[in-house]
């Protein structure tokens, strides 16, 4: 096994591709459409703000589980794409990692190295900012919402990949089949189209300067090709839905053909994706290469990034049963590591759920419990020293990560110096219908806090993202209600209602066709927006009518 330099040295096999032994070949099967990306289009501190959260298969479902026990103090006991690589056959989504091998300088051009957008799941500074910061949603004057507009789903015989969904001050954006639309927020409709030579197959959730970044195919697919690789990249103009520019990058081990990409990312004005083949990054505004990949030795490689208000990376060295991981905050200029954190034995996959502070997620040993994926949360300082571990294999919590993706946990936030998280369902005082709790813990003793937020009988609650110290949160429905859209106090934990939808039955199902798993939950000033990041024809003719995305406006 090697093990890395440390961070005053040149990162050794760096931010790409695998290493000289020559790379993995494609898969000769179809991959599977990889998992669904948790909520894309984090609010910025100098953008337009979109919002969001993960996604569901298609019905909202209620796990069995053993009741949430609180600890004492309120929290919980001590103790939440395509990453770089598409791996094939029929198991794409289990398998997202980036050949090891390479490491990255600067090229000519860079971007100012300053992030704009916000960390993963987080907001500014979420170490430190203090409880009582003003966020940007107002309480409409009607909280009562309606149907705004409802996009019926395209029905491709195939699985068809639409990941992507951003929301803005005037805008909501999709990713359709071959395209990127944007919709006005009055009244729903059509603002722009952008017409795409192929699919999306991927997309970052961040945005930086009103802009975000996709990755789609190499083409359509034909019956001589019907798997083409994820090779472009693109970044897109979110108000006037032009594309800036599209680029595409080649490994040093594969020859002439482009790097086949598998995850996209955004830190300020750097553009970072990777694949199996290698990675590359380059200036958000007008494409020029920042990072040059180049092979060596080493048996390291990048799991993933993530970006937003900093730029990280999972990597992961050692090619036997024992590998050893790797935390590494970047310089998004010149891809050169600021840090890096070791992280314990027995950690093979991980997660990153912020970048500022480096938050790492990790199922240690396979002790998640209820959690899925997530037994341990490491929190680094500045220095990449570890500041706390928090435990979550002995509470009731309900965190998602991904086996293998690096930024597309779920269902925490990080905000006033703590991280929260929601209690898994449990039985209310109610003879029907299941309840929780958004609970958590403080980042710099690792212990759980008094707070508790508490969704109310029937209703289950998840965080979406912070909203200067508030926390957004989304209620899904009971069979009887609409779902609700609800800002936390992150001082008092008192609940503020922004949105509660439509409890006729006709809403109520549009509503609840969209989970929580696996859809994309966007909300901001009165508007929610709930969307698939898969299509296909319907299995049966007598399906209910599917759509592309919902949508509630509050007055």
């Amino acid at each position: 096994m090697s093990t890395p330099p440390p961070p005053s040295q040149p990162p050794s096999g760096g931010f790409g591709g695998p290493p000289p032994a020559g790379p993995p070949q494609p898969p000769a099967q179809p991959p599977t459409v990889p998992s669904p990306q948790a909520g894309y289009g984090y609010p910025q501190p100098q953008a337009q703000p979109g919002y969001g959260y993960p996604q569901q298969p298609s019905t909202v479902q209620a796990p069995a589980q053993a009741p949430y026990a609180s600890p004492a103090g309120g929290g919980g006991s001590n103790d939440k794409r395509n990453q770089l690589a598409i791996v094939g056959a029929a198991v794409l989504a289990m398998a997202l990692i980036i050949g090891g091998g390479f490491w990255y300088v600067s090229g000519d051009e860079g971007g100012s190295g300053q992030p704009t957008a916000n960390g993963a799941s987080g907001s500014p500074d979420g170490d430190k900012a203090p409880a009582g910061t003003p966020g940007s949603e107002k309480v409409p004057s009607n909280p009562k919402a309606k149907s705004l507009v409802n996009v019926p789903s395209p029905a491709p015989a195939d699985v068809v990949n639409v990941d992507g969904s951003w929301l803005t001050e005037t805008t909501y954006v999709k990713s359709d089949v071959a395209k990127v639309v944007g919709y006005n927020l009055v009244d729903g409709g059509k603002k722009w189209e952008l017409p795409l030579p192929a699919n999306v197959c991927g997309a970052t959730k961040h945005i930086s300067d009103n802009k975000t970044a996709i990755l789609f195919e190499e083409g359509m697919a034909t019956n001589e090709k019907k798997y083409p690789q994820c090779t472009q990249v693109g970044v897109v103009d979110l108000n006037t839905g032009k594309l800036l520019w599209s680029a595409t990058a080649k490994s040093a081990t594969g020859g002439d053909k482009p790097v086949a990409f598998s995850e996209v990312t955004i830190s300020g004005q750097t553009v970072a994706a990777g694949g199996l083949y290698g990675g590359a990054a380059w200036n958000l505004a007008d494409g020029k290469s920042l990072w040059t990949p180049k092979t060596d030795g080493e048996g390291c490689y990048d799991m993933g990034y993530a970006g937003g208000e900093a730029l990280a990376v999972l990597r992961k060295c050692g090619r036997g049963s024992s590998p050893t991981l790797y935390a590494q905050a970047l310089d998004p200029a010149t891809g050169a590591p600021k840090y890096q954190y070791k992280l314990s034995a027995g950690i093979e996959w991980a997660g990153i759920i912020s970048t500022k502070p480096l938050i790492v997620a990790a199922n240690v040993g396979n002790t998640a419990k209820n959690a899925t994926n997530v037994s341990d949360l490491f929190v680094l300082d500045d220095a990449g020293q570890l500041k706390t571990r928090i435990g979550l294999s002995a509470g009731s919590y309900a965190p998602k990560c991904p086996a293998t993706e690096v930024e597309q946990c779920s269902k925490m936030v990080v905000g006033n110096g703590k991280v929260y998280l929601p209690t898994y369902e449990h039985q209310g005082s109610a003879s029907v219908g299941r309840t929780n709790e958004i609970v958590s813990f403080d980042l710099e003793t690792g212990k759980a806090t008094s707070d508790r937020a508490d969704a109310g009988e029937k209703y289950t609650m998840y965080p979406l993202r912070m909203d200067g110290s508030n926390i957004i949160a989304y209620k899904v429905p009971p069979y009887d209600g609409g779902g609700q859209i609800v800002s936390i106090d992150g001082k008092t934990m008192k609940e503020t209602l922004l949105m509660q939808n439509p409890v006729d039955k006709a809403s109520q199902r549009l509503e609840t066709a969209f989970s929580m798993d696996h859809s994309e939950f966007r909300y901001h000033n009165g508007r929610l927006f709930i969307s698939r990041t898969t299509v296909r024809k319907p299995y049966s003719e007598k399906s209910d009518p599917e759509f592309l995305f919902v949508s509630f406006a509050a007055s």
